[in-house]
Order: structure tokens, then sequence, then C-alpha cells
């Protein structure tokens, strides 16, 4: 069974409410390609009338973790993931529709791969770049996942 959107946005509502709340939503999945948006709104905001920054941060993270999620989940195999590290970068105030989006997904495979086949964790950098309405990049996040088979 494959995540969809939905499916990610009901786990959202269950296991994390304040990236529900906030508005955070996966828009698309694919197995290279995953977009989140969330809107600009009063339960957001920071005191400059943008979106404040631990909400990107949290739209970024699922735009990249929800890959990892569907990877693992089509491996059957337990294995935990957990971000160890991560930057970011703010180039814009982030105001209106924001649609964070990682590219990243071939990455995943092969580290769950290799972790399953040596029993070592495995480490991967996944980038997710937050952009406006016109196109405009707002924020980049970068997240260190680590996967490793319990």
């Amino acid at each position: 069974m494959k995540l969809s959107p939905s499916k990610i946005n009901t786990f959202l509502l269950f296991k994390l409410p304040s990236a529900y709340f906030t508005g955070v939503r996966v828009k698309s999945i694919s197995e290279t390609t995953c977009i989140t948006t969330v809107k600009h709104r009063w339960i957001n905001q920071n005191p400059f009338k943008s979106i404040f920054w631990a909400v990107q941060g949290m739209a970024a993270e699922l735009s990249t973790g929800a890959m990892v999620m569907a990877k693992i989940k089509e491996s059957n195999k337990n294995i935990s993931m957990l971000v160890a590290n991560n930057r970011a970068t703010f180039t814009k105030k982030a105001k209106g529709r924001i649609l964070f989006t990682c590219n990243d997904g071939q990455l995943i495979h092969a580290a769950i791969h290799k972790t399953i086949s040596t029993g070592e964790g495995q480490t991967i950098w996944m980038k997710s770049e937050g952009k406006d309405a016109a196109g405009d990049v707002v924020s980049t996040f970068e997240f260190e996942w680590t996967l490793k088979i319990k």
C-alpha cells in the first residue's frame, strides 16, 4: 500500500498535531519528489507578519521525511528514521502560500538497501526549497536523516 497525500495528512492530525493545526499539508508525493504546502495564517505567523521559521521547518522536514517513510514502508523492514542535523537559510519573508519541494527521493533507496544488507546505520542529506506564489525562494532547509535497522 503506497502512502498518499491524504493518508499522510491524516497521520499528521493524529501524530504531529502541531504541524496539522498550523496548516502544513502534503500536496503530492512520488518516488523522487514530495511537495508540501503551508499558508500564512494567524496561527503560524511571527511578529513580523510572515510564517514563523519553525512552521516552515515542519513543512520542509515533511517534504523529505514523507518520502523516507514511504520507502521504509515499501521495504517491509523495521527501520528507524531520525533527523540528526539540519541547516536552514532564509532569503525572503514567507507570506501567502509557500510550497516546499524535495527532489532527493533517489537517495533513499540506496541508503535503505545498504542499512538492510550491512546492518549498519546510514545517513543521507536531503534538501527542501520553499517558494512563494511568485516562484521566489523564501527558505532552504537541509536535513540529515539517519536510517538504522531495528
